[in-house]
């Protein structure tokens, strides 16, 4: 563990703590206490990142698991997580991994990178619980990654502060972030998070980075026609190019809704398609996933069951049959 970044000492109730500034929540830690996080710790009255270095999963993963369509189709990216998120998503997937303290094996920047680098891989994913609170080692990484060729992706919940998001700007490549609600009582009441702040990393993202967005329908909580429009009139508002996903819920954790129905997600895609030209179903089969043209509708990436192949594009994001310019990096030209 090392020193964290963005906090300061306060007295409140003459009562020394500390307060973490990296992200929204503002935890206030007592000596020997974490914050919501789990990765951030008072010792002797000094912040750590206890969670520096600490692995609790590797895997090799397609790009589109992330999912992110529009970078690199296609292509193969190294994964890794650390335990511990700054929101408490109650139909969390990855629960075991996010919510607790699970078991985890350090590797240095350099350790990880070096691993990275025994396999075909365009970079490094950090993801499956949130990278953000793994801020101090993701600086440390990114730099040693980048100069080994690699892209750093991030598949965040996209809560943080603007200076630390700024810091750790210059080094990172593509984003899929995940705007779980267009509601604010959704983000405070239901995730325990921050709906403004997420919506400025995506604004601030949009502007250096390739990014594309995520939202999870989840029964009765951001399903009715009025949440479904009004997020993608803020999509919309990103540019016409923004890439969106649904991604159809599943019960599971500490919540039981019925799954989410076809018919929702089919609802969802008329709404967007209106206003978005990239707009895509997951956690569905059967579902036609390829990206097609705006313009004229040639075929530009087929995503089949087994592989995904690339057959429209000229000159990277260039379609072949119109010439019209696709939202995206399809490959390293650019």
């Amino acid at each position: 563990m090392i020193r964290a970044k963005y906090y300061k000492k306060i007295t409140k109730a003459n009562k020394e703590l500390l307060q973490c500034e990296l992200c929204p929540n503002y935890c206030l830690i007592a000596e020997s206490k974490v914050g919501v996080c789990l990765g951030r710790k008072n010792i002797d009255g000094k912040l750590y990142a206890i969670n520096y270095g600490e692995v609790v999963s590797l895997a090799m993963d397609p790009i589109e698991k992330k999912p992110l369509y529009h970078y690199f189709p296609g292509a193969p990216i190294f994964s890794v997580a650390t335990f511990g998120c700054n929101l408490k998503c109650p139909f969390c997937q990855n629960w075991e991994i996010s919510q607790e303290n699970a078991e985890s094996k350090f590797y240095s920047p350099e350790a990880l990178v070096k691993t990275a680098l025994t396999y075909p891989t365009i970079g490094i994913a950090y993801t499956f619980t949130e990278p953000l609170i793994w801020f101090e080692y993701l600086l440390d990484t990114m730099i040693i990654a980048r100069k080994s060729g690699l892209k750093n992706v991030l598949v965040t919940n996209g809560m943080i502060n603007p200076e630390p998001l700024n810091e750790l700007l210059p080094l990172i490549d593509a984003l899929n972030i995940d705007l779980k609600s267009i509601r604010e009582d959704f983000y405070k009441d239901f995730v325990k998070g921050d709906l403004a702040s997420v919506k400025h990393t995506i604004e601030t993202t949009k502007k250096h980075c390739h990014i594309e967005l995520t939202n999870l329908i989840i029964p009765t909580k951001n399903d009715s026609p009025q949440d479904l429009s009004d997020l993608v009139d803020y999509c919309a508002s990103l540019g016409r190019d923004t890439v969106l996903h649904f991604t159809r819920y599943f019960p599971y954790h500490n919540i039981n809704l019925p799954l989410t129905s076809e018919k929702t997600l089919l609802t969802a895609m008329e709404i967007a398609q209106k206003k978005l030209n990239y707009v895509y179903l997951g956690n569905i089969g059967g579902h036609d996933n390829n990206t097609y043209c705006p313009k004229c509708g040639n075929l530009l990436v087929n995503r089949g069951y087994f592989n995904t192949i690339t057959t429209g594009l000229k000159d990277n994001n260039i379609c072949n049959k119109c010439g019209n310019k696709i939202y995206g990096v399809f490959n390293d030209k650019d």
